[in-house]
């Protein structure tokens, strides 16, 4: 048995999943006749109270089309020096929208209103304007750490009295919220777009979803063609999107319950100094007397794979096809290294 716990990217449609997406009724979804592309965008954006949505491939794509919105040519971005849209996306701030960028600390991912207060340009010739703060929900680097509404709050009015946009990089948004009980509609109210990705542990073989105004996502659609990501018959992608909004987003929290038993495991492995705390799915282990390396190594020969996230750390996902079973091997498994 493979345990493959790299990312919950590796999630596999089910079989009710694969029944929707070949029952679901297609179109051209550039010339906006994609049926189901057009109810997964108004379910979506209902859900979040949001006026509009528009799906794309890929998270990265939903997070760097907001980025265009929000900046322009000598503009910048505030965010979390450990966030997705800085490290994981190609550099796409800059190629994509030519705009400058300020990396905050802090705890496990998370940036407050005061810093980001402090760090905000003022109007001088020699400065960028300061036009967005991007935040993470939930933080990937952070171990899957989550912000909640208290926290937002505060955020929200300083981009609003400073007349700064507000993005979310909800990537694994619904992990947050079904752990905090809090309403999507809430935190549309809070920011001005939100990507949320389906492929991850929503469960579907590819997708995103950017929310926003009617005006921000009717631009976007632009943006998305000059980025390549205008799909013809994508209706079967978006009957996939669909069924996750409908049946996945309450069993996440098995996903977290085997997160924090795996999380204990290997808290008791002699190669472990340090679990950093487990709030969702994803378990990052920082490593003494060995190196990501040679612990992966280990951990391959046992069939377990996972990745390295930094020079001491390693990160494990919990995800769909991650079931008891194979929580269970993992733990015989880690005993043999």
């Amino acid at each position: 048995m493979l345990i493959d716990l790299r990312s919950d990217t590796l999630t596999l449609p089910t079989p009710g999943m694969k029944e929707a997406m070949f029952a679901a009724p297609i179109g051209d979804d550039v010339f906006g006749e994609d049926p189901t592309v057009n109810a997964l965008e108004e379910k979506i954006a209902k859900l979040f109270g949001m006026e509009a949505a528009i799906f794309c491939p890929s998270g990265t794509m939903t997070n760097q089309i907001a980025i265009r919105l929000h900046t322009r040519i000598q503009t910048e971005v505030i965010c979390h020096k450990y966030s997705h849209i800085y490290l994981y996306e190609g550099g796409g701030i800059m190629a994509n929208s030519l705009a400058s960028v300020k990396l905050l600390d802090g705890n496990l991912g998370k940036i407050t209103a005061a810093q980001i207060d402090e760090s905000i340009n003022p109007d001088d010739v020699h400065a960028p304007e300061t036009t967005l703060v991007s935040l993470e929900n939930t933080m990937n680097k952070g171990g899957g750490s989550i912000y909640t509404l208290d926290e937002i709050k505060p955020i929200h009015s300083l981009c609003q009295q400073k007349g700064i946009k507000l993005h979310l990089d909800g990537a694994r948004f619904f992990n947050a919220l079904v752990e905090t009980g809090e309403s999507p509609a809430d935190w549309g109210a809070h920011f001005d777009t939100i990507s949320i990705c389906l492929s991850k542990g929503l469960g579907c073989p590819i997708g995103s979803v950017l929310l926003g105004s009617k005006a921000d996502i009717k631009q976007a659609r632009k943006v998305r063609k000059v980025f390549g990501g205008g799909m013809r018959q994508a209706g079967f992608l978006a009957a996939a999107g669909i069924y996750a909004l409908d049946h996945h987003i309450a069993r996440l929290k098995e996903d977290h319950a085997r997160a924090r038993m795996l999380g204990e495991m290997l808290s008791k492995s002699p190669f472990v100094s340090e679990i950093l705390p487990v709030a969702t799915n994803i378990v990052i282990a920082r490593l003494e007397n060995t190196s990501p390396e040679e612990f992966m190594k280990k951990l391959a020969d046992q069939n377990i794979k996972s990745v390295k996230f930094g020079k001491d750390l390693v990160r494990f996902v919990t995800h769909l096809d991650f079931g008891d079973d194979h929580l269970e091997e993992f733990g015989k498994r880690i005993q043999n290294i």
